[in-house]
Protein backbone atom coordinates (compact mmCIF):
# COMPACT_ATOMS: atom_id res chain seq x y z
CA UNK A 1 0.00 0.00 0.00
CA UNK A 2 2.85 2.38 0.60
CA UNK A 3 4.77 2.05 -2.26
CA UNK A 4 1.48 2.28 -4.59
CA UNK A 5 1.27 5.34 -2.31
CA UNK A 6 4.50 6.63 -3.43
CA UNK A 7 4.39 5.70 -6.77
CA UNK A 8 1.70 8.02 -7.38
CA UNK A 9 3.09 10.74 -5.27
CA UNK A 10 6.21 10.53 -7.96
CA UNK A 11 4.04 10.71 -11.19
CA UNK A 12 2.01 13.57 -9.58
CA UNK A 13 5.19 15.67 -8.85
CA UNK A 14 6.91 14.55 -12.18
CA UNK A 15 4.10 15.89 -13.77
CA UNK A 16 4.52 18.95 -12.54
CA UNK A 17 7.62 19.55 -13.63
CA UNK A 18 8.53 20.59 -17.35
CA UNK A 19 11.26 17.79 -19.14
CA UNK A 20 14.71 18.75 -19.84
CA UNK A 21 14.18 20.63 -22.98
CA UNK A 22 11.03 22.56 -22.01
CA UNK A 23 11.10 26.02 -21.40
CA UNK A 24 9.99 27.18 -17.83
CA UNK A 25 9.87 30.68 -18.82
CA UNK A 26 6.77 32.38 -18.51
CA UNK A 27 5.05 35.97 -18.21
CA UNK A 28 1.61 36.98 -16.83
CA UNK A 29 -0.32 39.80 -18.78
CA UNK A 30 -3.38 41.01 -17.97
CA UNK A 31 -5.33 42.56 -20.85
CA UNK A 32 -7.96 45.08 -21.18
CA UNK A 33 -7.61 44.79 -25.13
CA UNK A 34 -10.95 42.40 -26.63
CA UNK A 35 -9.58 38.89 -26.66
CA UNK A 36 -10.27 38.72 -30.04
CA UNK A 37 -7.40 40.95 -31.59
CA UNK A 38 -4.70 40.27 -28.69
CA UNK A 39 -4.93 36.59 -28.34
CA UNK A 40 -3.59 36.10 -31.80
CA UNK A 41 -0.86 38.72 -31.00
CA UNK A 42 0.42 37.33 -27.96
CA UNK A 43 0.57 33.83 -29.22
CA UNK A 44 2.35 35.41 -32.00
CA UNK A 45 5.16 36.37 -29.17
CA UNK A 46 4.79 32.94 -27.87
CA UNK A 47 5.21 31.26 -30.60
CA UNK A 48 8.65 33.07 -31.78
CA UNK A 49 10.34 33.52 -28.39
CA UNK A 50 9.11 29.91 -26.65
CA UNK A 51 7.72 32.01 -23.67
CA UNK A 52 4.68 31.00 -22.31
CA UNK A 53 2.25 33.71 -22.14
CA UNK A 54 -0.53 33.43 -18.97
CA UNK A 55 -3.57 36.41 -19.50
CA UNK A 56 -5.54 37.49 -17.76
CA UNK A 57 -9.00 39.07 -19.54
CA UNK A 58 -11.53 41.44 -18.36
CA UNK A 59 -14.87 41.46 -19.28
CA UNK A 60 -17.34 43.77 -20.95
CA UNK A 61 -19.09 44.87 -18.23
CA UNK A 62 -16.28 45.99 -16.42
CA UNK A 63 -13.79 46.69 -18.75
CA UNK A 64 -10.77 47.97 -18.00
CA UNK A 65 -11.34 49.09 -14.47
CA UNK A 66 -12.19 45.15 -13.08
CA UNK A 67 -7.74 44.94 -14.10
CA UNK A 68 -7.09 47.99 -12.68
CA UNK A 69 -8.37 47.09 -9.49
CA UNK A 70 -6.80 43.96 -9.23
CA UNK A 71 -3.51 45.37 -9.94
CA UNK A 72 -4.30 47.79 -6.63
CA UNK A 73 -5.56 44.77 -4.68
CA UNK A 74 -2.44 42.50 -5.24
CA UNK A 75 0.00 45.31 -4.78
CA UNK A 76 1.66 43.34 -1.77
CA UNK A 77 1.96 39.82 -3.76
CA UNK A 78 2.28 41.08 -7.85
CA UNK A 79 0.76 38.65 -10.31
CA UNK A 80 1.13 40.58 -13.04
CA UNK A 81 3.94 40.98 -15.15
CA UNK A 82 2.80 43.33 -17.75
CA UNK A 83 -0.43 44.90 -17.96
CA UNK A 84 -1.88 45.89 -21.43
CA UNK A 85 -4.68 48.41 -21.44
CA UNK A 86 -7.16 49.32 -23.84
CA UNK A 87 -6.53 53.36 -23.04
CA UNK A 88 -4.17 55.57 -21.23
CA UNK A 89 -6.39 57.22 -18.30
CA UNK A 90 -6.15 54.17 -15.83
CA UNK A 91 -2.55 53.45 -16.84
CA UNK A 92 -1.43 56.71 -15.95
CA UNK A 93 -3.33 55.82 -12.49
CA UNK A 94 -1.40 53.30 -11.55
CA UNK A 95 1.76 54.93 -12.67
CA UNK A 96 1.02 57.98 -10.18
CA UNK A 97 0.08 55.18 -7.59
CA UNK A 98 3.72 54.43 -7.49
CA UNK A 99 2.41 50.45 -9.53
CA UNK A 100 4.44 50.30 -12.56
CA UNK A 101 8.25 49.75 -13.42
CA UNK A 102 9.66 52.18 -15.17
CA UNK A 103 11.49 50.78 -18.92
CA UNK A 104 12.80 52.63 -21.54
CA UNK A 105 11.87 50.10 -24.08
CA UNK A 106 14.24 50.65 -27.06
CA UNK A 107 11.27 50.37 -29.76
CA UNK A 108 9.54 53.37 -27.36
CA UNK A 109 11.51 56.05 -29.65
CA UNK A 110 9.89 55.06 -32.48
CA UNK A 111 6.75 56.19 -31.39
CA UNK A 112 5.45 60.12 -30.70
CA UNK A 113 6.38 62.03 -27.69
CA UNK A 114 3.21 62.52 -26.60
CA UNK A 115 2.17 58.71 -26.40
CA UNK A 116 5.07 57.91 -24.19
CA UNK A 117 5.56 59.03 -20.55
CA UNK A 118 8.52 60.77 -20.00
CA UNK A 119 10.06 58.37 -16.92
CA UNK A 120 9.11 55.76 -19.30
CA UNK A 121 6.40 53.86 -16.59
CA UNK A 122 4.16 53.39 -19.83
CA UNK A 123 3.95 53.81 -23.89
CA UNK A 124 0.75 53.91 -25.89
CA UNK A 125 0.34 52.66 -29.15
CA UNK A 126 -1.97 51.46 -31.97
CA UNK A 127 -4.65 53.75 -31.22
CA UNK A 128 -9.02 53.24 -31.62
CA UNK A 129 -11.19 56.44 -32.87
CA UNK A 130 -14.19 57.04 -30.87
CA UNK A 131 -16.99 57.42 -33.79
CA UNK A 132 -20.33 57.35 -34.50
CA UNK A 133 -22.33 54.48 -35.99
CA UNK A 134 -25.51 55.04 -37.95
CA UNK A 135 -28.49 52.94 -39.09
CA UNK A 136 -28.75 53.87 -42.60
CA UNK A 137 -32.61 52.29 -42.78
CA UNK A 138 -33.20 54.20 -39.69
CA UNK A 139 -30.99 57.96 -40.90
CA UNK A 140 -30.83 59.50 -44.10
CA UNK A 141 -27.45 60.83 -45.24
CA UNK A 142 -28.65 64.15 -45.44
CA UNK A 143 -29.61 63.83 -41.74
CA UNK A 144 -26.34 61.57 -40.62
CA UNK A 145 -25.30 62.96 -37.30
CA UNK A 146 -21.99 64.45 -36.97
CA UNK A 147 -20.88 64.84 -33.81
CA UNK A 148 -21.16 64.93 -29.93
CA UNK A 149 -24.33 67.21 -30.23
CA UNK A 150 -26.52 64.81 -32.14
CA UNK A 151 -27.25 63.88 -28.66
CA UNK A 152 -28.85 66.96 -27.36
CA UNK A 153 -31.06 67.12 -30.47
CA UNK A 154 -34.55 66.48 -29.47
CA UNK A 155 -35.77 64.25 -32.63
CA UNK A 156 -33.10 61.97 -31.20
CA UNK A 157 -35.10 61.73 -27.98
CA UNK A 158 -34.45 58.03 -26.85
CA UNK A 159 -33.34 56.97 -29.98
CA UNK A 160 -29.48 56.98 -29.76
CA UNK A 161 -26.89 55.05 -27.07
CA UNK A 162 -23.89 55.16 -25.40
CA UNK A 163 -21.90 52.59 -23.28
CA UNK A 164 -22.03 52.81 -19.95
CA UNK A 165 -19.53 55.57 -19.31
CA UNK A 166 -17.80 54.02 -15.96
CA UNK A 167 -15.74 51.59 -17.76
CA UNK A 168 -13.52 51.45 -21.00
CA UNK A 169 -13.04 53.70 -23.31
CA UNK A 170 -16.08 55.62 -22.45
CA UNK A 171 -14.91 56.12 -19.04
CA UNK A 172 -12.01 58.02 -20.75
CA UNK A 173 -14.20 59.83 -23.41
CA UNK A 174 -15.65 61.29 -20.61
CA UNK A 175 -12.54 62.15 -18.62
CA UNK A 176 -11.23 63.47 -21.69
CA UNK A 177 -14.34 65.65 -22.12
CA UNK A 178 -13.85 67.16 -18.48
CA UNK A 179 -10.47 68.08 -19.09
CA UNK A 180 -10.59 69.38 -22.29
CA UNK A 181 -13.62 71.08 -22.09
CA UNK A 182 -14.24 71.75 -18.14
CA UNK A 183 -16.11 69.88 -16.12
CA UNK A 184 -19.29 72.01 -16.14
CA UNK A 185 -19.47 71.96 -19.79
CA UNK A 186 -19.19 68.23 -19.41
CA UNK A 187 -20.99 67.84 -17.18
CA UNK A 188 -23.92 69.98 -18.93
CA UNK A 189 -23.33 67.82 -21.72
CA UNK A 190 -24.12 64.89 -19.93
CA UNK A 191 -27.01 66.30 -18.46
CA UNK A 192 -28.58 66.97 -21.70
CA UNK A 193 -27.86 63.81 -22.98
CA UNK A 194 -29.27 62.18 -19.91
CA UNK A 195 -32.51 64.50 -20.40
CA UNK A 196 -32.80 63.85 -23.76
CA UNK A 197 -33.62 59.83 -23.06
CA UNK A 198 -29.81 58.78 -24.44
CA UNK A 199 -29.53 55.14 -23.91
CA UNK A 200 -27.17 53.44 -21.61
CA UNK A 201 -25.54 50.08 -23.20
CA UNK A 202 -23.58 47.76 -21.28
CA UNK A 203 -20.23 48.44 -23.55
CA UNK A 204 -19.82 49.42 -27.05
CA UNK A 205 -20.53 46.17 -28.63
CA UNK A 206 -23.86 46.46 -27.45
CA UNK A 207 -23.75 49.83 -28.85
CA UNK A 208 -22.68 48.59 -32.18
CA UNK A 209 -24.96 46.10 -32.16
CA UNK A 210 -28.36 47.82 -30.98
CA UNK A 211 -27.71 50.08 -33.74
CA UNK A 212 -27.25 47.44 -36.30
CA UNK A 213 -30.37 45.80 -35.18
CA UNK A 214 -32.20 49.02 -35.77
CA UNK A 215 -33.08 49.73 -31.92
CA UNK A 216 -31.45 52.76 -31.90
CA UNK A 217 -30.45 55.37 -34.67
CA UNK A 218 -27.34 55.92 -33.87
CA UNK A 219 -24.85 55.41 -30.88
CA UNK A 220 -21.14 56.12 -29.68
CA UNK A 221 -18.69 53.16 -29.78
CA UNK A 222 -14.69 52.41 -31.20
CA UNK A 223 -13.87 51.67 -34.32
CA UNK A 224 -13.03 48.36 -34.06
CA UNK A 225 -16.44 47.65 -32.56
CA UNK A 226 -17.79 49.55 -35.74
CA UNK A 227 -15.22 47.64 -37.98
CA UNK A 228 -17.07 44.34 -37.00
CA UNK A 229 -20.66 45.57 -38.46
CA UNK A 230 -18.71 46.53 -41.60
CA UNK A 231 -17.51 43.44 -42.05
CA UNK A 232 -20.81 42.19 -41.59
CA UNK A 233 -22.57 44.10 -44.18
CA UNK A 234 -24.83 45.69 -41.23
CA UNK A 235 -26.84 48.45 -42.29
CA UNK A 236 -24.78 51.02 -40.64
CA UNK A 237 -22.32 54.03 -42.01
CA UNK A 238 -19.13 55.22 -39.54
CA UNK A 239 -18.92 58.79 -38.76
CA UNK A 240 -15.45 60.61 -37.60
CA UNK A 241 -17.24 63.14 -35.44
CA UNK A 242 -16.55 67.03 -34.93
CA UNK A 243 -14.72 67.19 -37.71
CA UNK A 244 -15.86 70.96 -39.35
CA UNK A 245 -13.43 73.70 -38.60
CA UNK A 246 -13.18 74.47 -35.25
CA UNK A 247 -15.12 71.56 -33.73
CA UNK A 248 -13.23 69.05 -30.94
CA UNK A 249 -12.51 66.32 -33.58
CA UNK A 250 -12.13 62.55 -33.40
CA UNK A 251 -10.82 61.15 -29.85
CA UNK A 252 -8.02 58.60 -30.43
CA UNK A 253 -7.52 56.48 -27.54
CA UNK A 254 -4.35 54.40 -27.79
CA UNK A 255 -3.81 51.40 -26.03
CA UNK A 256 -0.75 51.49 -23.61
CA UNK A 257 1.67 48.53 -22.20
CA UNK A 258 3.38 48.82 -19.11
CA UNK A 259 5.65 46.49 -16.44
CA UNK A 260 3.98 46.24 -13.24
CA UNK A 261 6.39 46.83 -10.03
CA UNK A 262 7.52 43.83 -8.69
CA UNK A 263 6.39 41.42 -12.06
CA UNK A 264 7.78 38.09 -11.11
CA UNK A 265 9.21 37.82 -14.25
CA UNK A 266 10.83 40.97 -15.24
CA UNK A 267 13.09 39.99 -18.35
CA UNK A 268 9.96 38.19 -20.00
CA UNK A 269 7.74 41.23 -19.29
CA UNK A 270 10.94 43.39 -21.39
CA UNK A 271 10.22 41.27 -23.97
CA UNK A 272 7.13 41.37 -24.36
CA UNK A 273 6.78 45.14 -24.22
CA UNK A 274 9.39 45.56 -26.91
CA UNK A 275 7.43 43.14 -28.81
CA UNK A 276 3.95 45.03 -28.56
CA UNK A 277 5.58 48.43 -29.17
CA UNK A 278 6.90 47.37 -32.36
CA UNK A 279 6.10 48.41 -35.93
CA UNK A 280 4.60 44.39 -36.64
CA UNK A 281 2.19 44.78 -33.95
CA UNK A 282 0.90 48.32 -34.93
CA UNK A 283 0.69 46.71 -38.52
CA UNK A 284 -1.05 43.63 -37.15
CA UNK A 285 -3.84 45.02 -34.81
CA UNK A 286 -4.48 47.81 -38.02
CA UNK A 287 -4.77 44.44 -40.77
CA UNK A 288 -7.01 42.55 -38.11
CA UNK A 289 -10.64 43.29 -37.66
CA UNK A 290 -10.33 45.61 -34.90
CA UNK A 291 -8.69 47.92 -37.21
CA UNK A 292 -6.22 49.83 -34.83
CA UNK A 293 -5.01 53.11 -36.21
CA UNK A 294 -0.75 53.04 -36.30
CA UNK A 295 0.96 55.86 -33.92
CA UNK A 296 3.97 55.52 -36.45
CA UNK A 297 3.12 57.57 -39.49
CA UNK A 298 3.21 55.86 -42.79
CA UNK A 299 1.91 52.92 -41.52
CA UNK A 300 -1.16 51.20 -43.86
CA UNK A 301 -5.17 51.94 -42.34
CA UNK A 302 -8.04 50.31 -43.00
CA UNK A 303 -9.43 51.64 -46.37
CA UNK A 304 -13.04 53.36 -44.71
CA UNK A 305 -10.64 55.06 -42.18
CA UNK A 306 -9.68 58.38 -43.62
CA UNK A 307 -5.87 59.27 -43.89
CA UNK A 308 -6.54 62.53 -42.25
CA UNK A 309 -8.81 62.98 -39.26
CA UNK A 310 -9.06 66.02 -37.30
CA UNK A 311 -8.49 64.91 -33.81
CA UNK A 312 -9.22 65.79 -30.45
CA UNK A 313 -6.69 67.85 -28.24
CA UNK A 314 -6.07 65.69 -25.46
CA UNK A 315 -3.77 65.85 -22.72
CA UNK A 316 -3.61 62.42 -20.85
CA UNK A 317 -2.21 63.57 -17.74
CA UNK A 318 -5.34 66.22 -17.74
CA UNK A 319 -7.70 63.03 -18.68
CA UNK A 320 -5.91 61.64 -15.54
CA UNK A 321 -6.73 64.05 -13.15
CA UNK A 322 -10.09 64.23 -14.06
CA UNK A 323 -10.71 60.74 -14.20
CA UNK A 324 -12.25 60.19 -10.46
CA UNK A 325 -14.27 62.99 -10.62
CA UNK A 326 -15.71 62.60 -14.24
CA UNK A 327 -16.70 58.92 -12.54
CA UNK A 328 -18.15 60.00 -9.54
CA UNK A 329 -20.35 62.84 -11.40
CA UNK A 330 -21.25 59.64 -13.53
CA UNK A 331 -22.09 57.17 -11.03
CA UNK A 332 -23.87 59.60 -8.74
CA UNK A 333 -25.80 61.79 -10.88
CA UNK A 334 -25.66 60.66 -14.73
CA UNK A 335 -26.57 56.82 -14.01
CA UNK A 336 -28.61 57.81 -10.71
CA UNK A 337 -32.38 57.42 -11.21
Amino acid sequence: MKRALLLVLSALLLSGCPSGGESSKQVVVYCALDRLYAQPVLEAFEARTGIEVLPKWDTESTKTTGLVQAIRAEKERGRCDVFWNNEVGQTIGLARDGLLEPYASPVARELPEGARDSEGRWTGFAARARVLIVNTDLVAEADTPRGADAFLDPRWKGRCGIAKPLFGTTATHVAALFAARGPEQAKAWLAGIKANGVVVCAGNADVKDRVAAGELAFGLTDTDDASLALLEQKPVRVVFPDQEPGGLGTLMIPNSVAIVKGAPHSAEARALVDYLLSAEVEEALAASRSVQVPLRPGLKRAEWIPPEVRTFAVSWSATADAFEPSRAYVRDVFLAE
